[in-house]
């Protein structure tokens, strides 16, 4: 599915659930395609499986053609050791810098050819501002250091729904400020195309939220979805893009409304977030579009309250894996 090579999961924060997801997948490992191989500390990895009573070997490799030959009898682990000792909970700045190396150099191995993709486990992001990291969060950085110009999208999907938010990590105050029909086309072109290439569906159709109760009434609930959003699908089916809309938002997630559509556009971030994390909890993945590498990720945070319970679901990460290793495929089907 990958060309034989494995995917690269970070640490994400080690005081977090991602650790603990990550073992668990690996004990769904016979599910999975391809092999994947965790940055991470692997005697952290270690105390955790067996505090949590995970029967998981926990290996340390030097190379990704390493973890490939060992994947199916224990966890291929590229060992960076944490600065300080985490704790289930509590996270600590001191490990900042780690949890930024390690997606640096799942990065690096991915654009080194050694790595079919990167599959991030949630990070703490304020533990990261307190330590000097600028970016909003994982997708940005990861555009940064994929070295593409512009802004990516970030797109939930699960089996019953794929949902992009327009704006994303801002007040909603600011989001009705920031919105534009310029912002609404580039974003859906870039939906439009991933959907194609990415996710194999030749004729995508693309539903586009409105932004008020009613997809503003005609005006009368606001103004935004006659002078900011109509335009926006006018011009973007002008261009081939066979996206409709504004559509009213209150019956846009219907299952009657899901039928018509492959993607829905929204406006701001719980817009989409709602919806899908209602139908989907578990399973939602975050996949980064626009990227000329292969990214996604589970649909959740750090879950810092239930961490070192043995409380969290691998669901999410599992299908994370699952959707990296098809997207990747599928560039290397196009490619060849």
């Amino acid at each position: 599915m990958t060309g034989g090579l494995p995917l690269v999961v970070t640490m994400g924060e080690p005081a977090g659930i991602g650790g603990e997801i990550t073992l668990k997948a690996w004990l769904r490992r016979h599910r999975l395609a391809p092999p994947f191989v965790v940055v991470d500390d692997a005697m952290r990895l270690q105390r955790l499986a067996a505090s949590l009573g995970l029967a998981v070997p926990v290996r340390s490799v030097e190379t990704t053609a390493e973890a490939a030959g060992i994947f199916a009898s224990a966890l291929p682990v590229l060992h960076r050791p944490l600065p300080v000792e985490s704790r289930p909970g509590h996270p600590d700045p001191v490990n900042a810098p780690a949890v930024v190396a390690a997606i640096e150099t799942a990065v690096a191995l991915v654009q080194s050819g050694a790595a079919a993709g990167v599959v991030t486990n949630p990070i703490h992001k304020k533990v990261l501002y307190a330590t000097g990291f600028k970016f909003p969060g994982h997708t940005e950085f990861l555009a940064a250091l994929a070295g593409r110009g512009g802004t990516p999208v970030m797109m939930l999907a699960c089996p019953a729904l794929r949902v992009v938010p327009v704006t994303v990590h801002m007040s909603l105050r600011n989001a009705i400020k920031a919105l534009s029909t310029e912002m609404i086309v580039r974003t859906t072109t870039i939906v439009e195309t991933a959907l194609r290439w990415d996710f194999g569906i030749a004729g995508p159709r693309l539903a586009v939220a409105g932004l008020n109760p009613h997809a503003g009434e005609g005006g009368e609930m606001g103004g935004e979805d006659v002078e900011i959003v109509a335009p926006a699908v006018n011009a973007l089916r002008a261009h081939g893009i066979d996206a409709f809309g504004p559509v009213p938002p209150d019956t846009l997630f219907s299952a009657r409304g899901r039928a018509g559509y492959d993607a829905a556009i929204c406006m701001y971030h719980d817009q989409a977030l709602i919806p899908l994390k209602t139908l989907d909890f578990d399973g939602g993945v975050n996949v980064t579009l626009g990227l000329p590498l292969v990214r996604t990720s589970p649909d959740h945070g750090t879950a810092l309250d239930i961490a070192g319970s043995g409380q969290a679901s691998e669901a999410s990460l599992v299908a994370a894996l699952g959707t990296a290793a098809e997207i990747a495929g599928r560039r290397l089907t196009m490619a060849a």
